[in-house]
């Protein structure tokens, strides 16, 4: 038997593990069911669809006017590359401020795409400093782009984005802006600064499910992109054409998630957008930290620095501590967890998000504190 699929309801009997990561996550039983038909990929209704969740995902951002959205098949990492190649020139150089795992992933991305980069080192542990960014923008004016991540899901990092995208502005660059983790939930205005783009996956903070990733891109730049992509798939500039000109998507679009993801928006909304699903983070995120600590744990990032995204805990130095025997009990339990990204400390990760609320994130401290004891570690030892 299912429990009822309302936040906050606690979980002790359920089909599915609550999934406690980065996404994909656990999503609600209205959006799971806006997957239960099939739909034409060229189908007036099925364009429709895709017209209303570009709209409001638009709109989220304050992107009326002077940006455009253009969804992308695949996942969000797909959606950065085909921004990174299509906006950035053949002939461009872009600043990645690097503080984690998926900014180097970035920098990897831009060495296939054979755009040249300059990487900005920070600390796994440390925010991208604006001031910094600023002054590595004035010594080398060859460099046209920022790829910057907003929340750096490795660690749960806040990155400073108004202060960057400030400092880009007045340097006179252009801000491609990763919001994978924060899109929905932290706010953004591309009316502000130097926003060129921003890209995000319907995975994540939206609780819609994975497969259909966007870029909202600033209209001038996404017209003066043809011929730039280096690939035909990933060509975001001809993947928006061909929308504008017949509503379709180019190839065969993930019919089943954008469906999802028009509901998943639709209770987005009813919720009462942004802040209610960031207060509602921020509650699971307050309760999750306190109930760890109560067991011994520590977060890796001090709370100025965490985003309510995601938490990493510094792994516990006892000899019977094993992530991997962990995950598989509180699997048993009805939880999944993630491992930590960290290069040089142990650590796991345990996420804010989806469709859940404070009381699943007490009945996931409940199974710990048993799991712990099953393996021997004292909680607060």
């Amino acid at each position: 038997m299912n429990a009822p699929d309302t936040l906050g309801t606690p979980v002790t009997v359920r089909a599915d593990p609550l999934l406690l990561t980065p996404g994909p996550l656990t999503t609600s039983a209205a959006t799971k069911a806006a997957m239960l038909h099939d739909r034409g990929s060229w189908d007036a209704a099925f364009n429709e669809i895709t017209a209303e969740v570009c709209a409001d995902l638009l709109s989220i951002v304050h992107g009326q006017g002077s940006h455009v959205c253009v969804p992308m098949q695949g996942s969000g990492t797909f959606a950065v590359e085909a921004a990174l190649g299509t906006l950035v020139p053949r002939d461009g150089r872009v600043l990645v401020p690097n503080n984690g795992a998926y900014c180097e992933r970035i920098l990897r991305i831009l060495a296939v795409l054979r755009r040249e980069s300059v990487e900005l080192r920070f600390d796994e542990s440390e925010p991208v400093d604006a001031a910094r960014l600023e002054a590595a923008l004035q010594a080398d004016p060859g460099i046209t782009h920022v790829a910057f991540v907003h929340c750096e899901t490795g660690t749960g990092m806040l990155n400073p984005l108004q202060a960057v995208a400030e400092a880009v502005a007045r340097q006179g660059r252009r801000l491609i802006v990763d919001a994978m983790s924060s899109f929905g939930v932290l706010p953004i205005d591309v009316r502000e600064g130097a926003i060129e783009a921003v890209v995000s996956a319907s995975g994540k903070c939206l609780e819609g499910v994975p497969g259909m990733g966007f870029v909202i891109a600033r209209r001038e730049s996404l017209e003066a992109a043809a011929g730039v992509s280096h690939s035909l798939a990933l060509d975001l500039h001809d993947q928006w054409r061909y929308l504008q000109r017949t509503t379709q998507w180019r190839f065969t679009p993930p019919t089943h998630v954008v469906a999802a993801l028009r509901e998943a928006l639709s209770q987005y909304r009813a919720e009462g957008g942004l802040a209610a699903r960031r207060g509602r983070y921020a509650d699971n995120c307050a309760v999750l930290v306190a109930g760890m600590r109560r067991l011994g744990f520590e977060p890796f990032l001090p709370q100025a620095l965490q985003a309510p995204i995601i938490v990493t805990f510094r792994a516990p130095t006892h000899p019977a501590w094993r992530f991997d025997l962990l995950y598989a009990r509180m699997r048993d339990r009805g939880f999944l967890l993630y491992p930590g990204k960290l290069t040089r400390v142990d650590t796991f990760r345990v996420g804010c998000i989806g469709a859940i609320g404070r009381l699943d994130i007490d009945a996931m401290i409940a199974a710990m504190a048993e799991t712990l004891d099953e393996l021997g570690i004292v909680p607060g030892a």
